[in-house]
């Protein structure tokens, strides 16, 4: 990569930090990659990055606030402090599926470039390994014990098939559900049975229906994951998961109702009796700071990144980083990869997260978000430094 140089002091001498660790950031990116682990078994992936930012002078925890593949990791003594996301968990079966390696990757060398200028320019810089991102919300337990306290800002970047400086989050529930019947032989004596798999059938068609009613945003989407035994047995037990996204934290309850009421349906209808348990913490809808998101799209720029024009509805994933820009300013910016039609969730994304255009995001990741930590250091009210 060659070093963007700006005539700006701080931003220079954080663009040469950049460069300098290019092939260890990369490495690391890779390394990650080719070994995924999945929500909280990020052992390794955990260990690397703490170990980059304590080889780096930070002040290190590894195991901390309750999850032992979290990380804090801190270095500087300002007044401003600045929290730097680190993502590292994979998906089950198609490993880095959704570019996880890249963010941790670009969050250290973040860390690594505003290391040597915390001080200075009067911040504290806090990096964070943040478990269990696909679904087990490692970001909202880390919240509620205090990882997220005192900061000014809070910022990740985030692979995608195209560049976006600001991802459109929804808020998500997710649930298990549970349907018991009774068995019997399905061909000699059916009518003793109470079949669990209709149970969930049932349900599953009143979802489709439901949709009509929802707004276009809405997303309902689960799967089975048991459903019986043999053909010849009515099944007695079906299970399933299930999640619901919508825009807005205060409608995601009232549409997870209305699904409710689908899984209720077809306990009604067989006869079946029905459990349902939460799945992991709801995840609110990402509110991305306003200031601090001119803040990145003008370092971004600087850096030769574009934005292309999306369509006016864009309808977007979900992050546990919403919960986090709830409470502390926060931005979320998508890094394109350039590799259409392969999005997120799909193993050609996993391949597209070890290619030269994902290792340009991880270092133009780690510098945007350096320049942006200095941008907010400046503009933070009774900073010290110059």
């Amino acid at each position: 990569m060659k070093t963007p140089l700006t005539g700006d002091a701080a931003k220079d001498a954080a663009a040469r930090r950049v460069h300098a660790a290019e092939d260890q950031l990369t490495a690391l990116s890779h390394r990650i990659h080719a070994h995924p682990e999945p929500a909280f078994e990020e052992h390794l992936a955990s260990r690397w990055v703490a170990d980059a930012l304590s080889d780096a002078g930070f002040d290190v925890r590894h195991g901390c606030y309750g999850l032992p593949t979290a990380v804090a990791a801190t270095i500087g003594s300002g007044p401003t402090h600045i929290g730097v996301c680190a993502e590292y968990d994979a998906l089950p079966d198609i490993g880095h599926a959704c570019g996880h390696n890249v963010i941790a990757a670009a969050a250290v060398g973040a860390g690594l470039a505003l290391a040597p200028l915390a001080d200075d320019l009067g911040l504290t810089v806090r990096v964070l390994g943040t478990p269990a991102e696909e679904g087990g919300g490692g970001k909202v337990r880390m919240l509620e014990q205090g990882a997220f306290d005192g900061l000014r800002a809070a910022m990740m970047v985030h692979p995608a098939a195209v560049e976006m400086a600001a991802m459109p989050g929804l808020a998500v529930t997710q649930f298990d559900v549970t349907y018991r019947g009774k068995p019997a032989h399905a061909g000699a004596y059916p009518e003793l049975g109470t079949n669990a798999a209709d149970a969930m059938t049932i349900a599953q068609v009143a979802i489709g229906l439901l949709r009509q009613q929802t707004a276009a945003s809405d997303r309902v989407h689960g799967i089975v994951t048991e459903a019986g035994t043999a053909a010849n047995i009515i099944p007695d037990v079906s299970r399933g998961r299930w999640i619901v996204r919508t825009d807005r934290l205060d409608t995601l309850q009232p549409l997870a109702r209305r699904v409710h009421r689908c899984f209720e349906a077809g306990a009604l209808a067989t006869g079946c009796e029905l459990t349902t348990a939460p799945a992991g913490p709801d995840y609110a809808d990402l509110r991305p700071d306003p200031d601090l998101l001119a803040l990145w799209v003008a370092n971004a720029t600087a850096l030769g990144r574009s934005f292309p024009e999306l369509p006016d509805r864009v309808v977007g994933a979900a992050t546990d980083m919403g919960n986090v820009s709830h409470v502390v300013p926060t931005i979320h910016p998508m890094l394109g990869l350039d590799c259409h039609p392969a999005v997120n969730h799909q193993p050609e994304f996993t391949a597209a997260c070890i290619t030269p255009a994902a290792d340009r995001a991880v270092l133009d990741g780690a510098l945007g978000m350096a320049w942006t930590a200095i941008d907010v250091a400046r503009t933070t009210p009774g900073r010290r430094g110059t």
